[in-house]
């Protein structure tokens, strides 16, 4: 067809030109809304209650709260399994609700109560919870074990308070400490040993209670 080779070249310059415009339009209102002096902060100042014990800490931007427990505050109880938030192995308490502690950015706490694993109990003086993985070999390898504790803290929590879950089955009466319950509500937190029964058993223990 006469023409299309012009049209087609046109067309084709007006793309680049347009796609150009576009990028310095950017630029430029990008180096307007920061000043010439000015430096971008990629760091932050971040008080955390951990354990009962207020920390302060500077910390990137970038730092999740699961790194700054175990690289800056050196609390390595709390595990880095599988980073994705899909293990469990990372969870930690905030504010007394369970938390995958390596999807949440530590700039996002300022001020928070965090609970690990180090605040629930001692050699000498366990958590009930921690008492009860003893008791009834709740745990193999122990990779995951910190975060199934604290897992298991907040399910009990979370079954005192009533709160449903995709198995409750009234929701009008008050939420039974069940195996399926139970289950249902850990099935966040990942065991590769496989010591599932065991771990149901120490929740029950704890909420004294038959499954």
């Amino acid at each position: 067809m006469p023409g299309t080779g012009i049209f087609e070249l046109s067309r084709r310059n007006l793309l680049i030109s347009s796609a150009a415009t576009v990028a310095a339009t950017t630029v430029t209102r990008g180096a307007a809304a920061q000043s010439g002096g000015e430096i971008m902060k990629h760091t932050s100042s971040v008080s955390l209650k951990v354990n009962g014990q207020v920390r302060d800490l500077d910390v990137d931007n970038r730092t999740s709260l699961l790194d700054a427990l175990r690289e800056h505050l050196h609390l390595t109880g709390t595990k880095k399994g599988c980073d994705h938030g899909q293990c469990g192995a990372c969870t930690v308490l905030v504010g007394g609700r369970r938390i995958n502690s390596c999807l949440s950015l530590a700039v996002m706490h300022d001020g928070d109560d965090v609970t690990t694993i180090e605040g629930l109990g001692q050699p000498g003086n366990l958590h009930p919870m921690q008492a009860a993985f003893v008791k009834f070999d709740g745990f193999q390898c122990g990779y995951c074990t910190p975060g199934q504790i604290c897992s298991s803290v907040a399910v009990l929590e979370e079954i005192a308070a009533n709160i449903p879950s995709h198995v409750t089955l009234d929701l009008n009466a008050q939420t039974s400490v069940s195996e399926g319950e139970i289950r249902e509500r850990m099935s966040g937190n990942i065991c590769r040993c496989g010591a599932y029964s065991n771990i149901v058993e120490a929740i029950v223990e704890v909420a004294g209670t038959k499954a």
